[in-house]
Parts: C-alpha cells; structure tokens; sequence
C-alpha cells in the first residue's frame, strides 16, 4: 500500500529539504503521558518542540518545564481550538517552515514524524494527515470504538463530496502543516474548540492547498484524552455545519470570513 494518497490539484507547493520543524503539542491535563511522548520525538528531524498548556489542573505544566521544550501556558482555559492558535502563531513566530501538531497523550506515534513531513519538505503537499484508517482493520485493532469508527467514515465521506477529495481520515488529530498554508488560511477565525480541526481542514482546501495522507498508527488506552458520545455527537453536527457553511460561501449565499483571506 502507498503511503500517500494523491489529491485533487491544488496550488504548488515548494520543496524545503532543509526545512526548519517545530512541533507542536496543545496540552490539558498530560502529565502521565507527557515524558514517554515527548522522549519518543525524533530530534534529528526536529529543530524545536513547544508545548501549550491550556491552564491544566495536574503535574502537566511542572513536568514539561524539565524536559527541555518551550513552555507557554494560559492563564485561562480557552479549549482546544483556541491552544492551537498559540500553538501555531508561536511556531510561526519562531520561523518554523513545517508545524507538526502532536497530542502530548501518547495515543499517536511520534516516531511517524519524519514520514509525517517528508511529503512537505519535498514540496508534493502543504498538509499531511496521519491516517488511523488507511490500513484496513487497523483502527479496530487499536481499539477505537466502534461508533467513532462508523462516526469517521460518515463524516468522512460526507467531507469528501464536499471537498472533492478522496481521503480516508479527515479526523486526525496528528498533522503536519507547511508555513505557507498556516500564514495564508485565516485560522484565528475559527472555533475555540474541537471543531477547529475541522475548519482548518476544509480552509486548506478551499484556498486551494495540496492535502496528503501518511498511515499512522494509533493507541486507546485509559491515560488517552477520548472525546466521549455527546461531546463526538456535538463535534459531528458542527463539523457538517462548517461543510454547510464552505457550500454556502462558495454559492455566494451566505459569505464567511473563514473562507475569505
């Protein structure tokens, strides 16, 4: 099986060989998982690592200041989406030319990061997904519940019509974003919380961005932050909805400032 699926075409994107990387970890509440993650990166491929606590309420904040990555913290709980947008400004702050976004929970592989970038620094895409579903059974293998597993391909697929796309996990939480895409799509517009995934996935498109995927393996364990059946309910509605919006700009019906530069 390849390890990139082909996309529709999009804006050229430019080979960066030697591509500064800075990976980012939005953090709440990792404290029992944030050294076996953050010892699994491969710094030969990582120039920087900076974390973002979200005003955690356990060790996370203490431990991350020990284990030699760039610590910001806020002073109040602004959610998922909201950690990733200082995630990002400070990555791009700091010059990175590929931002990869990790989970600090250990439930994605680290060590999948150079794959995870190779298709930016060779200039073949400027968002690259880490697939829990491009490898049949692998996600049931790993222990993903199986309403999230029929919930994925829903959503999936309904994203795919929707963007003209082919791709097989548009729910990942394990990304890796080229500088060009992140100063161009208006990121900061978008929800505070889980959504924003989902937004920023479909700006990418919209602006006209390449968008590869990579398989990757996952782990559901007891220590792994799980969005459970009402927050996924919640996070599924709104996802359609942000897909309703993208048709609605596009017809010049209801224009949004998220699909606009």
């Amino acid at each position: 099986m390849p390890e990139t699926v082909p996309q529709a075409a999009g804006r050229d994107a430019e080979a960066t060989p030697d591509a500064k990387t800075i990976v980012v970890m939005p953090a709440l509440n990792a404290a029992k998982t944030l050294e076996f993650t953050v010892g699994s990166i491969p710094r030969d491929v990582v120039d920087e690592v900076i974390l973002v606590d979200d005003r955690s309420t356990d060790e996370t904040l203490e431990i991350a200041r020990q284990l030699g990555v760039s610590v910001i913290w806020h002073p109040h709980n602004v959610g998922y989406g909201g950690n990733q947008k200082t995630c990002y400004l400070e990555a791009l702050q700091r010059n990175a030319d590929i931002v990869v976004m990790l989970h600090p929970d250990g439930q994605y592989e680290p060590e999948l990061i150079p794959k995870l970038i190779e298709p930016i620094r060779a200039g073949d895409a400027d968002l690259v997904l880490g697939s829990r579903m491009m490898v049949a059974g692998a996600a049931k293998e790993a222990g993903m519940p199986l309403y999230k597993r029929l919930a994925n391909r829903f959503l999936t697929t309904a994203e795919n019509r929707v963007l003209k796309t082919d791709l097989t996990d548009l729910h990942t939480g394990y990304r890796a974003y080229s500088r060009e895409l992140l100063l161009t799509v208006p990121f900061l517009r978008n929800s505070l919380d889980f959504s924003f995934d989902s937004e920023l996935l479909m700006q990418a498109s919209h602006f006209g961005f390449h968008i590869k995927e990579v398989p990757a393996r996952t782990r559901y364990f007891a220590d792994a932050s799980s969005v459970g059946f009402g927050a996924s309910t919640v996070y599924g509605l709104k996802t359609l909805w942000a897909a309703a919006r993208l048709q609605l700009h596009r017809a010049h019906v209801l224009p949004s400032r998220k699909y606009s530069p």
